[in-house]
């Protein structure tokens, strides 16, 4: 573990595509990259405790996607929030740093976004990590009926509920919190820094036309899989069987892609790294590790 002493965690900003993005950087530069791709409503901060954990076996980067944590978007930039948008912004971070071959490590967002990724440059993907990120229609639970509703009818009211079911405090914590054994486990940071960057200026506009676009995912969906059939990453499929929002059969249909996979439900909810993180850690190391040099 001595590596961590001279590779610490470092906090720095990368020009992709006009975008001023945030990322954490940790580990020796010659091991093989860890890409981490936060989902909603969250950012890299998320993995501020799987970091450390791996930085003496990869080199990890985890940026913040535009419209979350401290990625900076300015406003002459006229960005579109969509997920092609994110996907050709990771795009751009990912040559930027010139990023040659890369695992990825997709949680919720990160999943549409990281796998537009894949697509793009398949041949850099060295190995897949889905924890709770989402590819297949089976895997879609019932904590997606507001957004589905407001996918079928945009309407403004349609628009409303989502905002005052999800865009709180409240609709933050229940999704940190729900499927969990026991809550007081659960540091309230996670969820208090998550709420506080969403008050931000104009920053529910941007996440409510993200869950509007978030209907186009699924039609990606057949593309998604035929990347995994195609290409065979080796892969660890590790889920908060709990999640209300991606639930368990979306686990184990990778399995239909990409046989090899190794599929493990946990038993928690949706941020599961905030209750397994050593667990995953050690799953990674053991998969994915194992299997990338």
């Amino acid at each position: 573990m001595a590596a961590n002493t001279h590779f610490p965690v470092r906090y720095q900003y990368a020009d992709a595509d006009g975008v001023k993005v945030f990322y954490r950087e940790a580990g020796n530069p010659e091991n093989p990259v860890l890409l981490l791709l936060h989902g909603f409503p969250s950012s890299s901060h998320q993995f501020r405790e799987l970091i450390p954990l791996l930085a003496d076996k990869f080199h990890l980067i985890a940026p913040d996607l535009p419209g979350f944590g401290f990625t900076e978007v300015p406003a002459e930039r006229h960005y579109t929030y969509s997920f092609d948008g994110l996907a050709n912004t990771l795009i751009a971070f990912v040559d930027a740093l010139n990023l040659q071959r890369f695992a990825m490590y997709v949680f919720d967002y990160g999943a549409p976004t990281g796998l537009r990724l894949a697509l793009h440059y398949p041949q850099r993907v060295s190995g897949f990590i889905s924890q709770n990120g989402n590819a297949y229609l089976e895997g879609l639970g019932d904590a997606w009926a507001p957004v589905q509703a407001y996918w079928h009818a945009p309407t403004a009211e349609n628009r409303q509920v989502v905002h005052d079911a999800i865009l709180n405090l409240e609709g933050t914590k229940w999704q940190y919190l729900h499927g969990v054994r026991d809550p007081e486990t659960v540091a309230p940071e996670g969820y208090q820094l998550d709420t506080l960057l969403m008050e931000r200026p104009g920053n529910k506009a941007i996440q409510l036309d993200l869950f509007l676009d978030y209907a186009n995912n699924l039609k990606r969906y057949p593309e998604f899989q035929a990347f995994f059939r195609t290409h065979q990453p080796p892969a660890l499929i590790i889920w908060g069987e709990h999640d209300p929002f991606f639930i368990p059969p979306g686990a184990h249909a990778y399995k239909r892609d990409n046989p090899n996979a190794v599929v493990e439900l946990l038993d928690t909810g949706h941020f599961a790294l905030e209750t397994h993180v050593g667990y995953i850690a050690q799953r990674i190391r053991d998969v994915i590790g194992n299997a990338i040099g």
